[in-house]
């Protein structure tokens, strides 16, 4: 999960940049980084939040009418500056490029570039080896000048080889903007159009919340298995270049997009009240005893009241937020995760003493901070805690872009709903079930047949992930992990 964006421009696009990467920084809050073009390309990354590393001397220094913009949220890759995107090649052309994703044979990959082409990745962040892959198609000899049909070609190429989820953005100097979706559509990509000049200005982006502040209109999604191309003269061109099932990832409408954002033209926000109103008919048939409704903020917020309202029952900000702390599911520490929870909550005692509690979230991954967050209620003197999630339990690993790579990570990896409650230290858990979530997307886009939860169901859309594969990231991860853990000693 990470946050894209590029512009096509009249005049210096860092300050629409800045603004449309702070609309994505929930979806990374690694490192984050912008290349600008004006004849040179110019280049700002670091680790942390978009306003940490983009200073009053990045506006100076950050020169151009064309730029990329990313905000990293690790997957293949560490925390290092390093694997901060964009990157960059310089020939053919000079390319820049970032992306929304993660590729699966991405090892597999690196050493095939370095072995058949030549080609040394110098990070270990997989977008490198999309921008590799792609370069070498477009560094075909040619007698022509560079057209759409070569970019197409090159972006087919990167569709032949690259296995994952991937949404990409890239420009080609002196040549135009690409932006291209993986041929499932797992990863999210929208664009829009802005009159601002002789020229008209265009953007893409990861959601449309970042085009709708920096006053883009004419917004699309661009489709599975699609390229656009805006070309040096600003003319559009789009092709869809494979043709696989759309199977969009049913997290962004759960977890990770903005409710103010539209994910395939659903809206987050109607989805999420959406399925408040279903997880109540299961909470409903539980005839529990339940005093007042919790959303454990910020994401549950929606769902929590469209249960009070639908059950009748009163509702509560019982928990507040530091809005200072970072998300703590896409922290990359367990332990870290652990020790930000009662940081980044603090209750309301008087509102969960002597009641009997319902507490409402998105998910429940690990566990760690469901049972931190029903301990805190207990403590101030709750007499029944119940927890609902708004999406189904968690069970298989996601290869796809999601920090839940190896199946000992879930708590539900092996249980049923009594023994996660015990887990997690609640007297009942109540879930969503998958066939509602999947009926509360398509109520806002019926177009949508299928879609990729592999997390909950473990059927993977794009058809080629194998036992060997996942045994191999599992392996991997684990040895990140325990990398990340002797280094927080």
């Amino acid at each position: 999960m990470c946050g894209v964006l590029g512009i096509v421009g009249n005049s210096d696009v860092f300050r629409d940049l800045y603004q449309g990467l702070l609309a994505v920084q929930h979806r990374g809050q690694d490192a984050a980084g912008i290349i600008t073009y004006d004849g040179r390309f110019h280049t700002k990354k670091g680790t942390g939040l978009v306003q940490d590393i983009f200073t009053p001397d990045a506006l100076v220094h950050l020169r151009g009418s064309v730029g990329v913009g990313q905000t990293r949220y690790p997957t293949i890759g560490g925390g290092s500056g390093d694997d901060a995107q964009p990157f960059q090649v310089n020939s053919p052309f000079g390319i820049i490029m970032a992306h929304n994703g993660n590729i699966v044979n991405y090892r597999q990959l690196k050493k095939e570039l370095f072995d058949t082409y030549h080609r040394l990745l110098n990070s270990d962040c997989d977008v490198e080896v999309i921008l590799n892959i792609f370069a070498q198609e477009l560094a075909q000899p040619r007698t022509e000048k560079l057209s759409p049909d070569h970019v197409f070609r090159a972006v087919e190429n990167v569709y032949a080889k690259v296995k994952g989820a991937y949404s990409v953005v890239a420009y080609i100097a002196e040549q135009g903007m690409v932006a291209f979706r993986d041929p499932y559509g797992i990863k999210p990509l929208v664009y829009g159009r802005r009159k601002d000049g002789i020229l008209d200005s265009f953007a893409f982006a990861s959601e449309t919340v970042s085009l709708n502040i920096m006053n883009f209109g004419e917004i699309r999604s661009i489709e599975a298995g699609q390229a656009v191309f805006i070309d040096k003269n600003r003319a559009v061109h789009a092709r869809r270049i494979v043709r696989c099932p759309h199977s969009p990832c049913l997290f962004e409408w759960v977890y990770f997009a903005r409710p103010d954002s539209y994910i395939d033209d659903v809206n987050v926000y109607d989805c999420r009240v959406n399925l408040g109103r279903f997880l109540a008919e299961e909470i409903r048939k539980q005839n529990l005893a339940i005093d007042v409704v919790v959303p454990v903020p910020d994401s549950a917020r929606d769902a929590a009241i469209e249960i009070a309202r639908t059950l009748n029952l009163k509702y509560r900000e019982a928990l507040v937020k530091n809005r200072y702390i970072g998300r703590t599911f896409i922290m990359p520490v367990d332990q870290r995760r652990k020790s930000m929870v009662r940081q980044k909550l603090n209750p309301i005692a008087s509102e969960l003493k002597d009641r009997n509690v319902l507490l409402v979230d998105d998910s429940i991954v690990r566990g760690n901070t469901s049972k931190a967050i029903i301990q805190m209620v207990r403590e101030c003197g709750a007499k029944k805690v119940y927890f609902a999630s708004y999406s189904p339990p968690l069970r298989f690993p996601c290869v796809y872009g999601i920090d839940m790579q190896t199946t000992r990570e879930f708590v539900a990896r092996d249980a049923d709903v009594d023994q996660i409650a015990s887990r997690v230290g609640a007297d009942k858990i109540i879930y969503q079930s998958l066939e509602s979530l999947k009926k509360a997307v398509r109520l806002g886009n019926p177009k949508l047949a299928q879609f990729c939860g592999a997390c909950f169901d473990g059927v993977y859309p794009t058809g080629d992930v194998t036992p060997e594969i996942l045994a191999e990231i599992e392996e991997e991860r684990k040895e990140h992990q325990d990398r990340q853990l002797e280094l927080n000693i």
